[in-house]
């Protein structure tokens, strides 16, 4: 067989022989010290079975149940013929407003309704028979959720993290605490998030916090019963501001886009027929913007109707609507602006039957 350890050794039941006191030996329990044709001894039934505790091994360890919780407890035992049965707690008989115990022919029950903390303690279970004793002692342990933490407060803020401390609860609920859970809520959602769990220390910080909220925190405490129906609030909020950036810009020489009139693409000389609609192109660049002004044979012709002029992104058109015999000539685009001025001259021909002309085109600069 295995060796048994130290905790389950002072746990398993133990077989103990009274010794035999003057009182005894006035007894019925004397009988077996006595010769075997006294008639005393003859009265006694002899032991067929040594008194023995089958405890169960869940038993072997502290019993922790919560408060409102129902005690159980069913020991088996051993003995022939029925030994007597006797529960002590700590050493003192059992509160019988509190527990009850049943005790039948090969076990014994303790029952307890509805545990409380002051049901705690060490019982102890023997088993008698004759001068022959058997005993067993369990742990019952009750316990509850802890207390809150007393206080809490914002140490300090910095970057994007906040320090925190506390003290810990008076009531642990009469088991050890597991640790505690910090939480965190921004003031804009007000929705608490956990942030930290089972924590050992009174004390902790809280990283990763965004840049522009305001936050509350809050503890609770936990044992193995839970964690703490309330949780205490930091009065004060940590507000996490954004580092302010100063940028430096080194100086550099603005770039003047400045420019005189320039002609990219001149006019092409033409030739149309009478009646038929004739536009004319050409591509001017200039900053700032030019005025255009278009000439026919050196005459300024903004304003009438059978011309159309128009610009846009540099792109200069004019059409000439349902040329006549008497609109061929040369058309001159010019681009003022305060820099200086340029222009371009194409040559129109209008023909109809029986005679054409041939056009030149005259590229005119002005500075």
């Amino acid at each position: 067989m295995e060796a048994a350890t130290a905790p389950e050794a002072a746990l398993r039941p133990t077989l103990k022989v009274k010794e035999a006191s003057p009182a005894d030996a006035d007894g019925p329990q004397a009988s077996p010290r006595r010769g075997t044709g006294s008639p005393l001894s003859q009265l006694l039934p002899p032991i067929e079975e040594h008194p023995k505790i089958w405890l169960p091994r869940a038993l072997r360890q502290t019993y922790i149940r919560k408060v409102g919780d129902t005690v159980n407890l069913l020991i088996p035992f051993q003995g022939k013929p029925k030994p007597q049965a006797i529960w002590t707690r700590d050493g003192c008989a059992l509160d019988t407003s509190r527990v009850s115990v049943r005790n039948g022919e090969r076990d014994s029950i303790l029952f307890i309704r509805e545990a409380q903390r002051a049901d705690s303690g060490r019982y102890q279970l023997s088993v008698q028979l004759g001068g022959l004793e058997a005993t067993a002692t369990i742990d019952i342990l009750v316990i509850e959720r802890p207390g809150p933490p007393q206080s809490i407060k914002l140490v300090d803020v910095w970057g994007s993290s906040a320090t925190l401390e506390w003290t810990p609860p008076q009531d642990t609920g009469n088991a050890a605490l597991l640790g505690y859970t910090v939480q965190k809520a921004d003031t804009k959602s007000g929705l608490w998030f956990t942030v930290l769990e089972r924590c050992r220390r009174a004390s902790c910080t809280v990283p990763n916090l965004i840049v522009g909220n305001s936050y509350t925190f809050r503890v609770f405490a936990e044992n193995q019963c839970g964690l703490s129906e309330n949780a205490p609030i930091t009065a004060d909020l940590a507000h996490i501001q954004k580092a302010a950036t100063v940028y430096r810009t080194e100086g550099f020489a603005q770039r003047d886009f400045s420019e005189a009139p320039k002609f990219t693409q001149p006019l092409a000389d033409c030739t149309t027929v009478i009646g038929y609609d004739t536009q004319l192109f050409c591509c001017v660049r200039a900053s700032p913007k030019p005025k255009i002004i278009w000439l026919k044979n050196k005459m300024d012709i903004q304003g009438n109707p059978k011309y159309r002029a128009l610009t846009h992104l540099g792109i200069c058109s004019l059409e000439i609507r349902k040329p006549g015999p008497f609109d061929g000539g040369i058309y001159t685009c010019k681009a003022v602006n305060p820099l200086g001025e340029a222009s371009v001259d194409c040559r129109v021909d209008v023909k109809g039957k029986g005679r054409s002309v041939t056009l030149g085109c005259k590229h005119l600069l002005t500075p």
